[in-house]
C-alpha cells in the first residue's frame, strides 16, 4: 500500500485542519479549544503566514503544524513543528513518517538551520518516530531541561 502524498495546506483546506486538530484534542482527552475557535485560528495562521500546515490522506486523515522563527543563535529560520497527529483510523499506514519528512523537507526548503519540538516523555510512539529521524534531546544525564510556558 503506497503512502498517500502530503502537501501544504491552503485556505480551501482549513475545516480538514480544524477537524483533525479536534481529534488530536481529543485524543489529550480535552475538550477545548472547541471546532470553531480552531478553524478561526487555522484561518488566522493561513491568512497572516503565521505558519503552514501539512495534510496527508483523501481525505485528509493527517495534519502537521510548522511555525517558523527567525534565530540569533544561528541567523537563520528555525522551525518549529508544533503539531504532528495521524487520525487512529489511518495510523500504520506511514503518514506520520510522511508528515514528518515532508515537515523536515519544508523546513530546509525555507533555509531554515534547525527544526524542534516538544513531544510527552511517555509517547513512545512519536518519540521512537522522532528518534528515528535523527530527532534527539538536549537533556544530558542527570539535567532535567524542561520546555516551559507562561500563559498572558
Amino acid at each position: 500500500m503506497s503512502v498517500p502524498p502530503v502537501r501544504r495546506a491552503g485556505a480551501g483546506d482549513a475545516e480538514h485542519v480544524a477537524r483533525l486538530l479536534v481529534a488530536f484534542r481529543d485524543w489529550y482527552d480535552k475538550d477545548r479549544p472547541s471546532y470553531d475557535e480552531f478553524l478561526t485560528a487555522v484561518r488566522h495562521i493561513l491568512e497572516t503566514d503565521g505558519g503552514e500546515f501539512l495534510i496527508a490522506g483523501d481525505p485528509p486523515a493527517g495534519v502537521a503544524q510548522l511555525r517558523f522563527r527567525h534565530s540569533v543563535w544561528t541567523g537563520a529560520d528555525d522551525a518549529w513543528l508544533e503539531d504532528l497527529f495521524v487520525d487512529g483510523s489511518a495510523r500504520g499506514a506511514g503518514l506520520g513518517r510522511a508528515l514528518l519528512d515532508a515537515a523536515i523537507a519544508r523546513a530546509a526548503e525555507r533555509g531554515c538551520k534547525r527544526i524542534e519540538l516538544d513531544v510527552d516523555e511517555g509517547n513512545t510512539a512519536a518519540r521512537a518516530l522522532y528518534e528515528s529521524a535523527a530527532f534527539f534531546s538536549s537533556k544530558r544525564p542527570g539535567e532535567r531541561v524542561l520546555l516551559m510556558q507562561k500563559r498572558l
